[in-house]
């Protein structure tokens, strides 16, 4: 019987310093249980777990220049090379493989920081065109995880250009519409996260892992500052925008699959059978006073966007941040699944409580927010699937950062973008439709309005504040308006109503959100059948009536 501890069986955590049984760290990927501190994994360790065993085949880049410069600093950098090549098995700093991800074909790039620290030369770069390559020649999706210090200094200017040769590989791949990932590990730092890696459709990032274009040690001599604590990791990334997502390494494989799956071209027979629960003729909608519906559209009862997506039982994989240093909590978005069609949603999230109204700032975006939207919609228009906005909103932050942020801006690029997209748009204002803060997320093939929802150009209060010069106007305010689902629909401002339940859709949030799904999945049923130009020209038609004397164009 063993009866003393047998040491090369433990570990101490680099984290946390607890002791760690082996065979248990090997077992959770190399995440400490107590602390989980993601340890680094090698390549090979990488494709083991993300790939179906036995459907890896690797791909073998093509040559590249060895030692251009012939460089020897304390050491030759052939002997650099070699010790790499010897301690890792590897020729170059990234392995390219293509295979499936719990069913779905991909090419993955994975870096392996063992390797010179990853860093970038000639031949890795050569391994990420390869990889490129690969997945645009077999129509595949393209995964690339990375690890590294910064650029290969033995090489010089060769290494310098990688990051530009990297980076039009990549837009090749945008161009051929084909979903692009990026997993950021620790650390990732210099020409590697200034390229390919910063380029993808979705970037992701394990718990803890570092990324930026210079080290900290590189800033705090430049500045002569201390950082702040937690500065380029994967949380500070993810608040400031740069991320979409940081997933634990146990949950990747899942993720990996929703992204790949929803992010498939979609199925040209697709057309459940729903019936279509709008309602596009005025004489059928109940009448009630104006005031009662103001009061119904802002009911904090009534679902948010998230709580419709969770009502459909869709798949749903949120998408974060601007690419431009924040993310807005007033604007959610992501890839979506309905009814088996893969869509990108993007709505205004409020909250029901004073708690999550504050936290998502009660609804009204930042510039943040439309450029996040501006983000997910071009994303959509790469990959052709429609886009679904579900708009309620009292309006665009009014804030003094807003406006030094160039709220104007980001909202006039909104509506541009959205009016210029070549796949279905349907949107669905559910609640509050205020000022061009709701338009910047409503300029669509098929504009529906819930019952108790309103539509206006400025809240009644702020009109009757303006023009009556006071507030106990606002409900002659709002009849003058027009900002009932009757006047919209009589006015052909709104294409149709979604009908609610009978009190309004916070009396039966479950079916609300049922009846707001299938007029959404009626409409991309019958959008679906003409070709990208033809929406595009229907939708620019359809904003040139608006305001003229001139028939109604039909839609």
């Amino acid at each position: 019987m063993k009866t003393t501890m047998d040491l090369t069986d433990w570990l101490s955590c680099s984290g946390c310093g607890m002791l760690v049984y082996r065979k248990r760290f090997d077992r959770l990927s190399m995440v400490c249980p107590d602390c989980g501190k993601h340890g680094q994994l090698t390549a090979e360790q990488r494709l083991e777990r993300l790939l179906d065993a036995g459907s890896g085949t690797p791909v073998e880049p093509g040559p590249s220049v060895h030692d251009p410069l012939a460089f020897e600093d304390l050491v030759p950098y052939t002997d650099r090379l070699d010790a790499a090549r010897s301690r890792t098995g590897m020729d170059c700093a990234v392995r390219v493989v293509r295979g499936t991800v719990r069913g779905r074909g991909v090419v993955l790039a994975v870096m392996d920081f063992r390797y010179l620290g990853g860093s970038m030369g000639a031949a890795e770069g050569e391994a990420i065109v390869t990889a490129a390559e690969e997945a645009l020649k077999h129509r595949l999706p393209l995964v690339v995880v990375t690890a590294s210090g910064g650029a290969r200094m033995q090489e010089g200017a060769f290494s310098l250009l990688q990051m530009a040769r990297t980076s039009n590989a990549m837009a090749a791949l945008d161009e051929a519409g084909l979903l692009t990932i990026t997993l950021v590990t620790d650390p990732t730092y210099g020409g590697v996260a200034a390229s390919f890696s910063t380029l993808s459709d979705v970037i992701l990032a394990e718990p803890a892992a570092r990324m930026g274009f210079a080290g900290p040690r590189v800033i705090e001599q430049t500045i002569r500052q201390k950082l702040p604590e937690g500065f380029q990791t994967a949380e500070f990334l993810l608040d400031h925008g740069l991320l979409d997502g940081v997933v634990p390494r146990g949950e990747l494989p899942q993720v990996l699959e929703s992204l790949l799956a929803l992010g498939s071209p979609p199925d040209p027979e697709w057309g459940p059978e729903v019936t279509d629960p709008v309602i596009r003729e005025p004489e059928l909608l109940s009448r009630r006073p104006v005031e009662q519906v103001v009061g119904l559209a802002r009911d904090l009862g009534r679902p948010t966007a998230l709580d419709h997506v969770a009502a459909w039982g869709s798949e749903f994989v949120e998408l974060r941040g601007d690419r431009a240093g924040a993310d807005c909590p007033a604007v959610v978005g992501g890839l979506a699944e309905l009814e088996g069609l893969p869509v990108m949603l993007i709505g205004h999230q409020k909250g029901h409580t004073t708690q999550e109204l504050v936290r998502r700032d009660f609804g009204m975006p930042s510039p943040a927010g439309y450029r996040k939207a501006v983000r997910l919609m071009r994303l959509a228009a790469k990959l052709r699937v429609p886009v679904v906005t579900l708009v309620d909103t009292p309006g665009a932050h009014p804030g003094l950062e807003a406006e030094r942020h160039g709220q104007a801006h980001a909202i006039a690029e909104c509506l541009r973008v959205m009016g210029s997209l070549d796949v279905p748009v349907v949107s669905v204002i559910t609640g509050e439709g205020g000022s061009g803060g709701a338009l910047a997320l409503a300029v669509a093939d098929r504009l529906l309005l819930c019952e108790n929802a309103i539509f206006s150009v400025i809240s009644p209060e702020g009109c009757a504040a303006i023009l009556w010069r006071s507030g106990e106007a606002a409900p002659a305010a709002a009849a003058a308006l027009g900002v009932d689902a009757g006047t919209l629909l009589s006015n052909g401002i709104v294409d149709g109503v979604v009908p609610e339940p009978a009190g309004g859709a916070h009396r039966d949030p479950a079916v609300a959100s049922e009846l707001v799904r299938d007029a959404v999945v009626c409409a991309l049923r019958e959008l679906r059948e003409q070709d990208g130009a033809a929406l595009r020209e229907a939708r620019r038609r359809r904003l040139r009536w608006f305001g003229t004397y001139r028939e109604r164009v039909a839609v």
